[in-house]
């Protein structure tokens, strides 16, 4: 009786075997899927953010080249012939076609030139002619200012406009104003076409350019609280607000977004982008179906081996058939996202040239202008001497001062051709040069200025020559410009005083000294457009080109506050011993 009612104890021991299977490949399959889960979402959500830092930094390096382009445009027409003869002749008839022929080369969004009641008497747009901006601050701000000026306006409609202004003047008086606008609106349609959301925000912290024509003019509080972005966040919200590994930067309806800053070194704006995490989403989602897949075949293959162990050898090879058209699709699939980054890198690097290039010319047009004023001015002072010499019938000494001021254009000459080879490091052919004749030389030049300031020159140099191997334009080029900020530096003293000593040891030093206020940032003394003289009186190109020259020369160029006061500058070259001064005069 009992052994007509006892279960099979082979069926049971089966059954247990099927189900203890069945719990550890579940098991399994749970444990690998949530680690790969986490693995995978760390790594892509590190990648996407690499890759909106990226982008973060070449949007704003595009924005500040496009400023930087067009920063130098007001100067270089304000000073044009023919539209400055325009303004005195009242007759505009040719302005407007000159301004056409500037603005396709510029790359300005409009260009526009006002008479001295603010009416516009040329304009690249012309409906915009016989309109008066009397008012408006870029006209009024300009005629104020000796230099080129920035103004950020707001229109009814809600966009920005961005404009660079500087009067026109005619010796002393200002004829009128030449306006530049920048097209920075073009960006704002170039950022709509990415998975991101943009803003650029001023110092005050208002957006003035962004992908949501809605935002512009609020903050980003303000703004994110009045809308989403329907495009990028919106997809991060319902993709991954719950799968993010990395801290939320932002909260976008009580959902976490991946939030980027970085700072345009420009009046205090700030860009900020919103990225997307759906490409992080989708790539961990492919990875886990492909495991999710890998599990429910050897689920499957393990009941099929269990029931029918005759087709072992065929569910093996459909599994291994199966693996490798998986592992094929995925390896296609890396080959293509391969393939789309490196033609991406490829534009951007693309672009990071050319904005290099925009920046390196404009660099180059202000450097130019900064040499050629020192030559100009003791030009100016020159002149008006041999006009009074030759009133005077004092000829000979006229003639003088000709042949001074025929030096000065041949070293203006010089300086264009320096300036001309500045791509071409390296080719220069040094010569020795006595660092005191060299001195002299720019002590000469710089007479009128010295002259005029009344200021005292004390200078200490060896009575033996000491030499250097270089290029002598451009040594003297540094000793213009240390000599000439000494003598600006002392304009508030009332007795100023100028000390200059060369001497030689391990290196031929030159040690200008001045009896001014001194530096107070010493850090940034050196950097390219840093400045402490008022507007109209430099533009911070001068230590920063020498500081160049004299590092290409092999030697260094240093500052500091003297302990009695002022300004100590010390530029020191490797001096050049007999024996190398003998080997290179052959």
């Amino acid at each position: 009786m009992s052994a007509e009612t006892d279960p099979d104890p082979p069926a049971l021991t089966n059954s247990w075997r099927v189900r203890a299977v069945v719990v550890a490949l579940i098991v399994i399959a749970v444990a690998v899927v949530s680690v790969t889960n986490k693995l995978l979402t760390d790594r892509f959500t590190e990648s996407t953010k690499n890759r909106a830092e990226l982008r973060l930094a070449l949007y704003s390096g595009n924005l500040l080249a496009e400023l930087r382009q067009n920063a130098i445009v007001p100067r270089l027409l304000a000073r044009d012939a023919e539209l400055i003869s325009a303004l005195n002749s009242a007759d505009y008839t040719a302005s407007t076609r000159r301004l056409i022929s500037f603005v396709e080369e510029i790359g300005a969004a409009s260009l526009m030139l006002l008479d001295i009641d603010g009416r516009t008497v040329a304009a690249t747009d012309r409906s915009r002619l016989g309109s008066a901006y009397r008012q408006n601050p870029f006209f009024v701000d300009a005629i104020r200012s000796n230099a080129t000026v920035f103004t950020v306006s707001q229109r009814d409609s809600g966009a920005f406009d961005f404009v660079y202004s500087r009067r026109v003047e005619y010796g002393a008086d200002v004829l009128g104003v030449i306006v530049v606008e920048v097209a920075l609106q073009k960006f704002e349609a170039a950022w709509a076409g990415i998975s991101d959301a943009v803003i650029v925000t001023d110092s005050t912290g208002a957006i003035i350019l962004s992908t949501e024509p809605r935002w512009r003019g609020r903050t980003e509080e303000e703004a994110l609280a009045r809308q989403t972005p329907q495009n990028a966040i919106q997809r991060a919200i319902q993709a991954t607000a719950d799968w993010t590994a990395l801290p939320p930067d932002a909260y976008l309806q009580g959902e976490a977004v991946m939030r980027l800053e970085t700072r345009i070194p420009f009046r205090g704006w700030k860009m900020t982008s919103f990225t997307t995490y759906a490409s992080v989403r989708e790539r961990v989602n492919g990875v886990l179906a492909l495991e999710i897949m890998g599990f429910a075949i050897l689920l499957a293959l393990t009941f099929y081996a269990l029931s029918r162990r005759s087709a072992l050898r065929m569910a093996l090879f459909q599994q291994e058939s199966a693996e490798l058209r998986s592992l094929n699709v995925a390896l296609q699939r890396e080959i293509a996202e391969r393939k789309r980054v490196q033609e991406t890198l490829a534009v951007a690097e693309q672009t990071l040239e050319q904005s290099s290039k925009l920046a390196a010319l404009g660099e180059m047009s202000a450097a130019v202008s900064h040499e050629l004023n020192q030559p100009l001015a003791a030009m100016k002072t020159y002149l008006a001497g041999a006009r009074l010499l030759l009133r005077r019938n004092r000829q000979e000494e006229a003639l003088s001062s000709f042949g001074r001021i025929d030096d000065l254009i041949e070293r203006m000459g010089g300086i264009t051709r320096q300036l001309k080879s500045y791509a071409r490091k390296g080719q220069e052919a040094f010569t020795p040069v006595d660092m005191g004749e060299a001195l002299a030389s720019s002590l000469s030049m710089m007479e009128p200025q010295l002259r005029q300031r009344q200021v005292e020159i004390v200078r200490i140099v060896p009575d033996t020559p000491v030499r250097v191997m270089g290029d002598r334009l451009r040594i003297e080029q540094v000793m213009v410009n240390l000599l000439r900020n000494a003598i600006d530096a002392t304009k508030s003293e009332r007795q100023p005083k100028v000390e200059v000593m060369l001497s030689a040891g391990e290196t031929a030093t030159l040690t200008v000294r001045d009896n001014g206020p001194g530096i107070e940032d010493l850090d940034s003394l050196f950097e390219p457009f840093y400045t402490t003289k008022q507007p109209g009186d430099g533009v911070g190109l001068g230590l920063a080109i020498s500081s160049g020259i004299v590092n290409d020369l092999g030697g260094r160029l240093t500052a500091r506050n003297g302990q009695a006061g002022g300004a100590v500058f010390e530029m020191q070259l490797p001096v050049l011993t007999g024996d190398e001064a003998t080997q290179a005069a052959e």
